[in-house]
């Protein structure tokens, strides 16, 4: 295969996971914490600059969108030791809401989002008896599809 058509497989694969996870929320029915949509970002810009990677014929900009995957896998991998239990989620939307200086159940209520956000720490398994979250199927994608990206680039192809 040439770089361009690594690239662009990287591209479609980057796309692919997002895209997945939304379609997990629409027609599964999975709520996504904030965790969750944070992964989802560096695959977009992995998209990007794979399809840059592509029509420039860029192992540079293909090892970059690598780089982009694997900054996903890791947030994926503080997601799973927060699911775990292993440490506190560092963004602030994870945690239960402080009710501060509620004095009543009136005024916790006012103080509480309209939509509850899914805490960081409650996984999604989506694959009954198979005990693997959603943060843990990220983790191994984005490592795999990472180290796939940068040996490629790394190795190089026919232009």
């Amino acid at each position: 295969m040439t770089t361009r058509q690594h690239a662009a497989l990287v591209a479609f694969l980057s796309a692919a996971a997002p895209v997945a996870a939304m379609a997990s929320e629409r027609f599964l029915g999975m709520a996504p914490c904030a965790l969750c949509l944070w992964q989802r970002w560096p695959y977009w810009a992995a998209a990007v600059l794979a399809v840059l990677a592509a029509g420039l014929r860029s192992r540079a900009l293909l090892a970059l969108a690598g780089v982009a995957v694997l900054a996903s896998g890791a947030i994926a991998g503080l997601h799973v030791g927060v699911e775990q239990g292993w440490w506190p989620s560092p963004l602030a939307s994870c945690a239960a809401p402080d009710v501060g200086a509620a004095t009543s159940v009136d005024d916790l209520l006012r103080s509480l989002a309209p939509k509850p956000d899914k805490p960081c720490d409650a996984a999604a398994y989506p694959i009954p008896g198979l005990p693997v979250s959603l943060a843990a199927m990220n983790l191994i994608y984005a490592l795999a599809l990472g180290a796939l990206a940068l040996t490629w680039a790394r190795r190089g192809a026919r232009a």
